[in-house]
């Protein structure tokens, strides 16, 4: 017991440290030039070979870097880490990545992304990216289309601010924030672990809209031991937020000890819209959750669950090998 003590201590520390300058070989990104052989993010992914084996990563410098961020598909593995003086969360992060696309601009979900990840094997350090379209049309911050983790990062929006969408993926002590269907995507198995999930001020929303489209599909949303809440400066109305709908009639959508606040409705999950219900086939489940927003008499087609989801029924049984986990920041 005192041994485990003792490394958990040690765990601890090590991941409350600053990551303040460069890892040892990143390219480094700086957007005023100094100290930087690169002044956008881009430019240093550009400069990555796409087909080398070899570990590759980015550092980048403080600041606010206005730009869309393409991660071309690859070989290696890539982690892009961001200035901090605490990597163990979000709140000490000093890089920001933001844009402003949507698809009132004649463009797709993905194509309106602030960050579009298509490599398997991509890792994300303490990094805010933000897509500030507003309320009016889809807008995405970050598009994940292949393995991917996302490790004490904000991404923030207002309507479909995470397209989870294809590809094992893990956001740890991350910040999620937005209106409406807000986490959505297709095909993805994604482990949301002691994430802030955050609204903002709007009469009624919706965390997730889970596109699965089949009993097939790999798709699979799980929040564990998360905290639901009003986002900072925002006043939202007791009961406006859902914590889900149905994008397809597939939908497999759990939140298991998670801390939710008056902000959810007391019936838990919704339809997709009236007389286009989607509900026939999906997982709507719940196990253990607390607070206000936890209690209540939920929708008839949403499940409690008798046991939480483990890690590795969602993300496959040899998860922790993989290029894009990163078992520091997960139990």
């Amino acid at each position: 017991m005192k041994l485990l003590t003792a490394l958990t201590a040690l765990l601890s520390t090590a991941l409350a440290a600053s990551r303040t300058s460069p890892p040892a070989g990143c390219l480094t990104v700086s957007k005023s030039g100094g100290g930087g052989q690169y002044t956008t993010i881009q430019a240093a992914v550009n400069a990555l070979s796409t087909t080398s084996t070899a570990a590759q990563c980015v550092f980048i410098y403080p600041g606010v870097y206005t730009e869309q961020v393409l991660v071309p598909a690859r070989q290696a593995q890539l982690s892009v880490y961001g200035s901090t003086a605490d990597t163990s969360s979000y709140a000490a992060n000093r890089v920001t990545i933001t844009g402003s696309k949507s698809q009132a601009d004649g463009l797709t979900n993905d194509e309106t992304a602030t960050l579009r990840v298509k490599a398997a094997g991509f890792r994300l350090y303490n990094v805010n990216v933000a897509n500030t379209y507003g309320k009016g049309s889809q807008a995405v911050a970050v598009s994940a289309q292949a393995e991917s983790g996302y490790y004490g990062c904000a991404l923030t929006g207002y309507q479909d601010t995470l397209l989870a969408n294809t590809g094992a993926q893990v956001y740890s002590k991350c910040l999620i924030q937005g209106a409406t269907d807000f986490i959505f995507g297709r095909d993805a198995p994604a482990w949301f672990e002691k994430c802030d999930i955050r609204v903002v001020a709007a009469s009624l929303g919706y965390i997730t809209a889970s596109g699965r489209q089949s009993s097939s599909s790999p798709g699979y949303y799980v929040f564990n031991n998360c905290n639901v809440a009003a986002a900072s400066g925002n006043t939202v109305p007791k009961g406006a937020y859902y914590l889900g709908r149905p994008w397809a009639e597939y939908a497999r959508v759990v939140f298991q000890k998670t801390s939710m606040s008056e902000v959810i409705n007391s019936a838990g999950w919704r339809i997709w819209n009236s007389g286009d219900e989607r509900t026939g086939h999906v997982l709507f489940g719940e196990y253990g959750n607390t607070g206000t927003g936890a209690a209540g008499t939920r929708a008839s087609f949403s499940t409690k669950l008798s046991s939480a989801v483990t890690m590795s029924s969602v993300l496959g049984s040899n998860y922790q090998s993989a290029k894009y986990f990163d078992a520091s920041y997960l139990p």
